[in-house]
């Protein structure tokens, strides 16, 4: 499965347009915004913001014990009496009392989703220089397929990270959740004398680092959605606000093994990135006109001075090679050979080099979302399922249930990691295959990982 399955420029044809207001029914204040550029760019016209909505913070503070021995046994008979109410305890006992009638969260509101390619066509609304037009010549047209390649690509990346970082964010809620509910219980315990206050504070010093993580994943969410508001052409605050609740709720799956392509096969890999650029076939034909004309023996030699040159170069501490040659030096034939020859090879060597980079990097993306989706994450799920097990049996204690959970979201967290570190690989891979440039390994200032395996330490 690809995210996209072409690379050419599209036009302005009757029925893409359809399929553009059919997008734009669907962000309808969002697209009536974006196209009034005078409007974006008027400073008379403000907009007011949506307000940061983050999760209250934890308490410091710690219950205030009892001042007699006859208050401390009355506290812990009723504590442990609504505890039996329940087969399973507190875990039970907390489910139940969430459960009671009270404020309702609300849910957002969705609308029909923002896929990517309707992401692409709102971003090419106002991107007039990667149309392609009649009249252009054939060169022209493609460094326009080029740019739109390499434009197809940064919407991908930041369709994928927007994304991946709500995902991710929901599963720190969760983690959030279960951290809260060990806290709040260690509060009950510690009330009816069962705990001390050092162990209760260990369980909300695990709350206050879920808390941040879970902050974290809030800005980082806001961050990716702003990245892609920017290329989709979106200037209204309300709008992008609004963008969030139309995208997808998870990743496309992993397709079942890493592919170059429709019609690339593995050892064709370096000859079609070759192909894809726009200038490459030209400058190797002018090039091959540059380099024919000098003599065999003129070739040899501007190579033995070349290698005499190359001699006295002794370390990285050396002066630069020199050659004295003026007869070699003057001959302008000679001189528009070798570096034609030069230009060509640097550029041949390094199309070669990204087709090999991009598609390691594919593949090895591919086997590690797979090992993480089937491998680590239904371990984590099975430990938790055991760990549910021996707990309904009286065998482990509720946070050791908890705990299992916080580590079991930690696993699916990094799942979603690898699988949205596919997904952008497959981005750069078809962009190079179409021409542009191989944008390189993900860097950490654009990774949306949250750290949820460190609030998931118990």
């Amino acid at each position: 499965m690809t995210l996209f399955w072409r690379t050419s420029p599209p036009g302005p044809t009757r029925a893409r347009a359809g399929l553009f207001i059919g997008c734009a029914l669907a962000l309808a204040s969002a697209h009536a915004q974006s196209s009034d550029a005078l409007g974006a760019a008027d400073p008379a016209r403000p907009v007011t913001a949506p307000p940061l909505v983050l999760p209250p913070t934890g308490n410091a503070e710690l219950p205030a014990l009892p001042t007699d021995i006859a208050a401390a046994r009355a506290i812990w008979q009723r504590a442990n009496q609504r505890v039996a109410e329940f087969p399973r305890g507190h875990a039970d006992l907390l489910r139940w009392e969430s459960a009671q009638p009270g404020e309702a969260r609300a849910e957002p509101r969705r609308g029909p989703t923002l896929d990517l390619t309707q992401a692409l066509r709102l971003s090419l609304r106002h991107r007039p220089e990667l149309f392609t037009h009649a009249d252009m010549n054939p060169l022209t047209q493609r460094q326009v397929a080029v740019a739109y390649a390499a434009h197809v690509r940064d919407v991908q990346r930041a369709w994928i990270d927007a994304v991946t970082a709500r995902q991710s964010e929901r599963l720190l809620a969760e983690v959030l959740d279960a951290t809260r509910t060990g806290s709040e219980l260690g509060r009950r315990m510690v009330v009816a004398g069962n705990w001390s206050q050092a162990r209760q504070m260990r369980e909300q010093l695990i709350e206050a680092s879920a808390w941040q993580a879970s902050v974290n994943a809030r800005g980082t969410t806001l961050a990716a959605q702003e990245r892609l508001a920017r290329l989709l052409g979106l200037w209204d605050a309300q709008a992008v606000a609004q963008l969030g609740e139309q995208l997808p709720t998870s990743l496309p799956e992993l397709p079942a093994k890493a592919s170059p392509g429709e019609g690339v096969s593995e050892a064709a890999l370096e000859a079609a990135v070759l192909r894809g650029h726009p200038t490459l076939a030209q400058t190797r034909l002018l090039a091959g006109r540059d380099i024919a004309p000098p003599s065999p023996a003129r070739r040899q030699a501007w190579n033995e001075a070349v290698d005499a040159a190359l001699d006295t170069v002794t370390g990285a501490d050396s002066a630069p090679p020199r050659i004295d040659n003026l007869s070699l030096l003057r001959d302008h034939t000679l001189e528009r050979a070798v570096s034609a020859e030069a230009a060509l090879l640097r550029q041949a060597a390094e199309r070669r080099s990204m087709a090999r980079q991009a598609w390691t990097a594919l593949q090895v993306r591919h086997a590690s979302a797979q090992h993480a989706q089937t491998v680590v994450a239904q371990l984590q799920t099975a430990l938790e399922q055991d760990t549910q097990l021996r707990y309904n049996g009286m065998l482990q204690s509720t946070w050791e249930l908890l705990a299992s959970a916080r580590e079991r979201m930690g696993a699916l967290d990094a799942a979603l990691q690898a699988r949205r570190g596919y997904w952008l690989a497959q981005a750069d891979w078809q962009a190079l295959l179409a021409g542009a440039d191989y944008a390189g390994p993900d860097t950490p200032s654009s990774s949306s990982g949250n750290g949820t395996a460190a609030a998931a330490g118990h």
